[in-house]
């Protein structure tokens, strides 16, 4: 069972009655995820149904402050969405990833905060690396192949990378825009080293494929030498028993008429 829902999905492949869970995940560009989110709490989602859980318990109202009183925050501003300090799109996905009984859970008083964001930081990347498989929203396609390639099956369609998001029509300031990637510093740093690490391994997979392509290739050239071979040897073992029969035909003639003549003789 996936522990983040948010981020974090499982993959169930099946074999022969053998079940295999893998947790996968799919990341996005920071500042666009922010967007989106703002967006879809603009139009009245909230997460109150999330009980965040950690070490056994929801944190309390002191660890975790809401950021708007009544229902939901419907209408927020960018300004008052990035305003509030307990807002938990601000690094989601550094802290969707990450162990969180590292630092205490919510209780931001256990630890520093820089000792604290660098002990999320390095159990996201940690949490990030050795899961089955995560790929990048801002890849589609590249994605796809490394999943397909992953679980060794096949989409029945082609990924389609679509960017005229909701978040990509907001037209941002350099300062706003700065501002954002401060309150999610953690996550571009988590993105920058996850794209890194994502490219590696595209690249990686697609060397081994074209190596696996080279050598099925020359396993079938080497395949189609000896069938040419085997065929030869056997059309030349053909011609050699045909040639025997015929020459022991023609003395036998010759020898035949020569006696023959003789005899008339």
């Amino acid at each position: 069972m996936c522990v983040n829902s948010f981020l974090c999905h499982c993959v169930e492949t099946k074999y022969q009655d053998i079940r295999n869970f893998y947790y996968i995940t799919m990341l996005r560009d920071p500042v666009s995820r922010y967007l989106s989110e703002w967006k879809h709490v603009q139009r009245g989602a909230t997460w109150k149904t999330s009980l965040h859980m950690c070490d056994g318990r929801s944190p309390t109202q002191d660890e975790l402050p809401t950021c708007y009183a009544g229902d939901d925050w419907s209408g927020v501003t960018l300004t008052e969405f990035m305003d509030c300090p307990s807002n938990l799109a601000n690094n989601r996905q550094v802290r969707m990833l990450a162990d969180l009984s590292l630092v205490g859970c919510y209780n931001l008083s256990s630890m520093n905060e820089s000792e604290r964001n660098h002990i999320l930081l390095g159990s996201a990347m940690n949490n990030l690396k050795n899961m089955a498989f995560y790929g990048l929203t801002e890849f589609q396609r590249k994605t796809q192949y490394l999943f397909e390639r992953t679980f060794t099956l096949r989409f029945i369609a082609a990924f389609t990378q679509i960017n005229s998001t909701r978040a990509a029509n907001v037209d941002l300031s350099e300062a706003v825009r700065r501002r954002i990637e401060e309150l999610n510093y953690l996550d571009v740093q988590l993105y920058e080293y996850a794209k890194d690490l994502f490219l590696q391994r595209f690249q990686y997979t697609r060397q081994r494929e074209h190596q696996e392509e080279r050598l099925k290739r020359r396993e079938e050239r080497r395949w189609l030498r000896e069938q040419r071979e085997q065929s030869r040897t056997s059309l030349l073992k053909r011609r050699g028993d045909s040639g025997e029969e015929g020459g022991r035909g023609e003395l036998a003639s010759t020898t035949e008429d020569y006696t023959s003549q003789v005899a008339r003789w």
